[in-house]
């Protein structure tokens, strides 16, 4: 997962998840007064998921469907 901060976006925030340490995750995608995706990863070792929003257009079903295959 990648996090640009800052107004440039030179801050860059790296996660790295291997997928043997997923064990859950779930996706909702954007509706019509929403129009950010969210996705969210639980971890063994970890409580509380991972949450990323998306921005309108991002492909959640894409992501979706990479996270099952490597699942």
């Amino acid at each position: 997962m990648v996090d640009k901060q800052g107004v440039t976006s030179r801050k860059i925030d790296y996660l790295v998840i291997p997928y043997r340490a997923i064990t859950s995750y779930s996706i909702e995608t954007a509706g019509t007064l929403d129009m950010d995706s969210e996705l969210k990863i639980w971890t063994s070792g970890r409580t509380d998921p991972i949450q990323k929003t998306l921005k309108r257009g991002a492909n959640i079903r894409g992501i979706q469907a990479a996270i099952a295959a490597a699942l």
